[in-house]
């Protein structure tokens, strides 16, 4: 069965659509093949920190408890690794938050779902899938 992990993008799209096409995504692929970032997860927290927003604070309370929040830990430090040479040395680095979400998607052999495939294409043997587009 194929894992899925949420970007920030992509978790962001449920809290704020809980009935939208993510949330019915999430449905038909079944909830336990879903889940998330530690990564991901501090920066939904730190969104609803500097708005100060109670409600997104919830929302986003509400979003982690509802999904596996996926530690950073081995063997995705290798991963890393790798990954941040290789870009580096192509010239084609992408942001640190979503170099340490690729690391930990090929780590966990999961498939990203992102809104920003364009960036992830980057990385050599990540498989990422868009949920907010139309295929």
């Amino acid at each position: 069965m194929t894992q899925y992990l949420l970007d920030k993008d992509i978790l962001s799209d449920v809290i704020r659509n809980p009935q939208g096409r993510v949330a019915d995504r999430i449905a038909e692929v079944g909830e336990r093949a879903v889940r998330t970032s530690a990564i991901v997860a501090l920066e939904l927290r730190f969104g609803a920190a500097k708005l100060q927003s109670a409600r997104l604070t919830e929302q986003v309370e509400h979003a982690h408890g509802a999904l596996e929040v996926m530690p950073f830990e081995v063997p995705a430090d290798a991963a890393y690794g790798d990954l941040r040479a290789s870009l580096e040395a192509a010239g084609k680095p992408i942001g640190a938050n979503d170099m340490l979400i690729a690391a930990q998607c090929l780590a966990l052999g999961c498939t990203l779902v992102t809104d920003n495939v364009r960036a992830f294409a980057r990385v050599e043997g990540l498989s990422t899938e868009n949920w907010l587009r139309a295929d």
